[in-house]
């Protein structure tokens, strides 16, 4: 009877549990309409303030215009002049339903777009959201004219628009390995003297990769082969590059020699879209070719970079060494894509962790560590994690991850949203916002919230009939039967991976992977509810020991458990007590270190160093916060820091090769932050001979009070070579430095660390006084005081006043009943006989004058 009650009470617990999760039909109505609500406030104060500029700068109310605004560097590369957000919206105007806007925003597109102007761009990014956006507004356009009513003048224009985007990207396949170039000017393409690009060596493998569901979509679409024939030879280079031991790729290749630049392979940033497009491609185009590379990569993946529910970078020649110690958010797409190749459980556990870290810090930071730390605080408003969420949802049907929906859509009002749109958030532990709100914004964000909360008998489309691009474009998974292939496939054919799973070649199926268990994904999640320490109290975990007898090895204890991959954690005093009744439990293990081990903090504390300004007129009174370096000269070993005069470089991002190197030599160069990594910059500037390097944030509006100093970072290999000291402002203190050399033409700053800047830490000798009494005669002071400094001691209500009087004018200005903002408190009447000095006064008025001699 008991167990049956027990077992009763059990089930009864669970059903309350799915109870709360679960969401009413009036719930998502109500959710639904707010996300529309949203998008309507994006998109209005887009076409309102910024139209047709390329994105709206959400904070200033107006279009950010390539060339008008400051140069982001890499970021700018987005922008081509050719309305972005609007293009890239273009399909989420279909999917939410708004079919009058969408027919409004085509012929805006037709008329106002120009694809030909002499600006340099971003070959990844133009492709994903120009390229893509065109061919699913015409693929939305297309279906809308058919069903007839709507559209029925439309003429495929947008496609003519795509396949002469392009014609204008394909200059950048102009390579001898077929990987193509990272930029190119849509006036003049690449190699022309004209094109201001064709320098660069190097490519993301992310970039080379994510190419053929767009250029295949145009061959298909068009019946022009060109397109599909230079994206499959890319993604053929990048199979072939793979280093063979481990099946993985790096994260950047030189597009020349085809060798490896950046041998760091995870599933972040830089190879991202890389693993998605060979999955998409398959489904997209029906090529069991793609199916079979990505299935080959995705075991190498979970092999060495899945550590549940980690994702951490490894390099890709030594596959066993973690080469970072934090995540990026981009990675958060991972999870949906693994929900494609059938693999949930290990998409249920990656996820959990991501919500957890956005309850622990509202969003997901550009980069958080493997203890859930903010490493990188900046949030883009990307969308990969609703993304991730959509996908989830979908597959489980648990309502569980409509309330991770729901939690993304009121964090985007509560801490994102501003009178003229959506703003980034600079900084996830201060919440500032910066003035940016990216097109991906309304083509993803929106799209994946809005279906999440709909029905599939709601939508205006049958949405089982497209796959999304990385930029959530829709393109008709009916190509592959529909348009005929691309014509002379020599595309290396691979073996079948050895060891096949039930999903290599099939679709998931909820039954086969989870039979009769309707809670399987809540039973996944709970093992990281708390994994973060976000709304758990603390309980101590059941502990054995084992001891092990380190003093006899040379490394020092905690450095060997490292090498044999057991992290520590800290356990609290409180365990003792437990311990002895927990001698017999099964539980987590507690090692006991048989040597004397010291804790250290949980991160490298960051010492700020400071850009002092020494030359005329400044004269060490304007100093600048920067931020360190973990590579290069170590400042805090120089003594009286590194000396020179500022020079800027030229390029300002010092990514490619510098123009009037020699003015760089002997100097200490600026640079702008963005478009490569730092590592690159050092070298190229230090091979030029300066002296030292100050890196300048290319986000506006960062600055030293609002954004926690960071350390720059190398790219994963050895920077012992880099000897020059490095310090990175934020954009406003560059902003003063650059200013005072605009101005100056010649200002010598001093590098150094904050706590030995120029006269800092001194102290002013306390200034002494032998102050002579005498008693004034009657009638003597009727005139009014004496003119010059005076002290006069005045005994009021028991307290005595010590105040200084410049000139007799101020005095009367003043009136006698009226006390002077120099004036202060003293001791009380009983303390008259302590010693009286300057320096008391100046401890309780720090802007007091230390000058005054009475």
């Amino acid at each position: 009877m008991l167990l049956s009650t027990l077992l009763i009470t059990s089930l009864l617990g669970w059903a309350r549990c799915q109870d709360s999760q679960s969401m009413t039909p009036e719930e998502k109505t109500v959710i639904r309409d707010q996300i529309v609500e949203m998008f309507d406030h994006a998109y209005g104060s887009y076409m309102k303030y910024a139209y047709p500029a390329d994105e709206l700068m959400p904070l200033s109310c107006r279009g950010r215009v390539r060339g008008q605004e400051p140069n982001r560097g890499d970021i700018d590369d987005s922008l081509g002049k050719f309305s972005l957000t609007l293009i890239d919206t273009l399909d989420t105007l279909v999917v939410l339903n708004k079919l009058d806007e969408f027919e409004d925003a085509v012929r805006k597109a037709m008329t106002d777009v120009r694809l030909d102007n002499d600006v340099v761009v971003s070959v990844f990014e133009t492709n994903i959201r120009v390229l893509g956006g065109l061919l699913g507004a015409h693929v939305m356009a297309d279906l809308l004219r058919q069903r007839g009513g709507r559209m029925q003048w439309y003429r495929d224009e947008l496609l003519h628009m795509a396949k002469e985007l392009g014609h204008r990207l394909l200059p950048a396949f102009n390579t001898t390995s077929g990987l193509p170039y990272p930029k190119v000017n849509l006036r003049y393409g690449v190699l022309n003297p004209l094109s201001r690009t064709g320098t660069e060596s190097d490519t993301c493998t992310a970039c080379a990769g994510t190419m053929i569901l767009e250029f295949a979509a145009l061959s298909r679409l068009s019946g022009d082969f060109i397109f599909e024939e230079h994206a499959r030879k890319a993604l053929d280079v990048l199979w072939q590059r793979r280093q063979k031991g481990s099946d993985l790729v790096g994260t950047v290749i030189n597009i020349h020699n085809e060798e490896w630049v950046r041998r760091e392979s995870g599933v972040g940033a830089g190879i991202d879209s890389y693993y998605e497009y060979l999955m998409k491609a398959y489904i997209l185009l029906g090529d069991n070719l793609f199916l079979d590379r990505f299935n080959i990569h995705y075991s190498a993946i979970m092999k060495y970079i899945s550590q549940p529910p980690l994702l951490l970078n490894v390099h890709m020649h030594n596959p066993t060494v973690s080469v970072r110690s934090w995540m990026d958010s981009l990675l958060a797409f991972f999870p949906g894509l693994q929900v494609l190749r059938g693999d949930l459980k290990p998409a249920i556990e990656t996820h959990e962790m991501l919500y957890q870290v956005t309850k622990q810090h509202k969003f997901l930071p550009e980069a958080f560590t493997t203890e859930f730390r903010v490493h990188w605080g900046q949030h883009l408003l990307r969308p990969e994690f609703a993304e991730s969420t959509y996908y989830l949802y979908k597959a489980t049907g648990d309502p569980y991850y409509l309330r991770v929906g729901q939690s993304i859509v009121e964090k985007l009002n509560a801490y994102a949203r501003v009178p003229c749109g959506f703003a980034a958030v600079q900084d996830v532990r201060t919440g500032t916002h910066e003035d940016r709100m990216d097109s991906f914004f309304l083509a993803e964000m929106f799209k994946y919230l809005y279906l999440l909360f709909t029905d599939k008998s709601q939508l205006p489309i049958d949405i089982d009939d497209y796959i999304f691009t990385t930029e959530a474009h829709l393109l008709p998974v009916s190509l592959s039967t529909t348009q005929p292939p691309c014509r002379g496939n020599n595309t290396e054919t691979v073996p079948v991976a050895k060891e096949e799973d039930l999903f290599t070649h099939s679709c998931p199926s909820m039954e086969t992977l989870f039979p009769n268990n309707p809670s399987f994904a809540k039973t996944i999640r709970d093992s990281y509810k708390y994994l973060t320490g976000v709304g758990r109290a603390f309980h101590p975990l059941p502990v054995r020991e084992i001891d092990l007898p380190l003093h006899d090895n040379g490394m020092e204890p905690v450095e060997f458990l490292k090498s044999m991959g057991i992290s520590l954690t800290p356990l609290n005093e409180v365990f003792a007590g437990h311990a002895a009744g927990l001698k017999e439990h099964k539980g987590v293990y507690r090692v006991k270190l048989v040597a004397e081990v010291s804790h250290t903090t949980e991160e490298d504390e960051v010492m700020p160093h400071v850009v002092q300004l020494i030359s005329p007129p400044f004269l060490g009174r304007t100093v600048l916060t920067a931020g360190p370096a973990k590579f290069g000269l170590d400042l805090t070993k120089q003594e009286h820091g590194v000396k020179g005069s500022i020079v800027k470089a030229s390029p300002y991002a010092a990514c490619e090769p510098l123009d009037g190197a020699v003015d760089l030599k002997g100097h200490i160069a600026l640079a702008l932050r963005g478009e490569c990594m730092f590592v690159a910059k050092a070298r190229r500037l230090q091979e030029a001979g300066a002296i030292g390097v100050i890196f300048i944030d290319h986000r506006e509006g960062s600055n030293s009070q609002d954004t926690p100093l960071f350390q720059m970072v190398g790219d994963g290999d050895s920077t012992e070579d880099i000897t020059l000291p490095l310090v990175f402002l934020f954009s406003h203190e560059g902003a003063v430095l650059t200013a005072a050399l605009e101005e100056h033409h010649n200002v010598d700053v001093l590098l150094l660390p904050k706590e030995r800047q120029l006269g800092h830490g001194k102290t002013e000798k306390p200034l002494g006084m032998n102050i002579k009494l005498r008693l004034a005669e009657e009638g003597e002071l009727e005139h009014g005081p004496a003119t010059g400094p005076t002290l006069e001691f005045v005994l009021e209500n028991q307290e005595l006043f010590l105040k200084e009087e410049e000139e007799e004018e101020e005095e009367e200005l003043r009136g006698p009943q009226q006390p002077r903002q120099g004036q202060f408190k003293g001791s009380k009447a009983s303390d008259q006989t302590k010693q009286c000095s300057a320096h008391s006064s100046q401890s309780k008025n720090s802007d007091r004058r230390q000058d005054a001699n009475p």
